[in-house]
């Protein structure tokens, strides 16, 4: 049997816990390249130049070579809804993402995120008082249900329907994240029916809002008339999709990532319970540092570009590899260091050029308030179990389970 390939290593689960020595071996080209497999750039001066590059596609249709990881196309894989914009190439990204943009943040909705700050903070304190007992998975109990119930209020779910929305958000989620053993046949039957009854209900709220429009963002992406023109049905409820899953899966591992890395330096823990005010650029040192999303696995070249000396052919599965770009020596002076102060903190933990993140506003808010609230009252937090079980998603990369002691809960 032949040795692992580096790429074959840094997807494999045993390395999930720490994968960026291999992202300094990968850093020792400029392009890395297995005979069958895809062209990987890791980087961040040749990432950050390629999410720039208008011959980067990130449609499907443009690629030749096959996928080399299990859903790592991302969103809906079963022809039940159209591609959303992260999946497409302008004009029509461009159009998709201009209207989206207008109910939910600036120029035309410039208080839409921070005033939520108050309702965002009830949330979270709500969370945290209900932190009872010795020890706590912070993902169960905290990480994962704040950023799905925020999806939730933001879209205009009603109360009454948001455990039905958590469920399929579960389901979902859950798809993504395949385990050894299981069956896959029922696996993704389960989720096609999470899939249509989420679409069906959504579909529900669209016909309601159209009729009777709130102030929420569903009923403006379904009544609003923007210069690029209105949204179809089926476009809105790819969108609405894209919001849960993507806005909920990179908050979740950015929350989490960052109490593991809080909870391992307890002198940076210590000095945000002193000053909320250091949340601030703990998370964009977090981002840097632990970013919830690795890699950006589903581009292609449209044209045979060369990077570095090396021709990526057109048609080819390109990799860029954001967390690797974002411990690179060349671009941040000790880069493995974690370091709240660091000046100058262009990261890539968000993406960058046309497809940056797109709720990255809202998940730097949730990300502040979570881990300011949490660091303020936790009683003598301490980990369980070090490193703790990574889910098994490769491009999604965070704990499963964050198991972690506490004295109890200040009020």
């Amino acid at each position: 049997m032949s040795d692992p390939t580096l790429l074959q290593q840094i997807t494999d689960y045993s390395n999930r816990h720490d994968p960026y020595p291999l992202y300094a071996r990968l850093r020792e080209k400029p392009v890395h390249h297995d005979e069958t497999g895809p062209y990987v750039v890791g980087g961040y001066h040749a990432v950050r130049a390629l999410l720039h590059d208008p011959r980067i596609s990130s449609e499907r249709r443009n690629r030749t070579a096959p996928a080399e990881l299990p859903g790592q196309e991302g969103g809906d894989e079963s022809g039940t809804l159209p591609p959303n914009f992260l999946r497409l190439d302008p004009p029509e990204h461009d159009r998709l993402r201009a209207i989206t943009n207008r109910p939910f943040g600036p120029p035309h909705s410039p208080r839409r995120i921070d005033g939520m700050r108050g309702e965002l903070q009830t949330i979270v304190s709500g969370l945290t008082d209900a932190l009872d007992g010795d020890e706590i998975d912070l993902v169960e109990r905290f990480s994962y249900p704040f950023p799905v119930t925020v999806i939730c209020r933001l879209l205009g779910v009603p109360r009454e329907d948001e455990s039905r929305f958590h469920g399929w958000a579960d389901v979902l989620v859950a798809s993504l994240d395949p385990q050894p053993g299981q069956d896959v046949t029922e696996r993704d039957r389960v989720a096609q029916q999470a899939r249509i009854e989420l679409g069906l209900y959504l579909n529900g709220l669209v016909e309601e809002r159209r009729k009777s429009p709130g102030t929420d963002m569903l009923s403006q992406l379904a009544s609003g008339d923007a210069p690029e023109g209105r949204m179809s049905n089926m476009e809105v409820l790819s969108t609405a999709a894209l919001l849960l899953i993507a806005g909920h899966e990179t908050t979740v591992n950015l929350i989490t990532n960052g109490m593991l890395t809080l909870l391992r330096h307890p002198e940076v823990l210590e000095r945000l319970r002193a000053d909320a005010r250091l949340a601030a650029p703990l998370v964009e040192e977090l981002l840097r540092y632990e970013p919830p999303v690795q890699m950006l696995p589903g581009r292609t070249p449209i044209t045979d570009i060369e990077v570095a000396g090396t021709t990526i052919p057109k048609g080819a599965s390109l990799w860029l590899m954001v967390a690797s770009g974002n411990r690179d020596p060349e671009r941040f002076a000790d880069p493995d260091r974690f370091d709240p102060d660091r000046v100058d903190n262009q990261h890539l933990g968000l993406g960058s050029g046309i497809h940056s993140c797109f709720g990255a506003p809202l998940a730097r808010l949730e990300a502040q308030l979570a881990l300011a609230e949490l660091a303020r009252r936790l009683e003598r937090p301490r980990l369980v179990e070090d490193p703790p079980p990574y889910r098994t998603n490769a491009v999604l990369r965070g704990p499963r389970q964050l198991r972690i002691a506490i004295d109890g809960v200040r009020p």
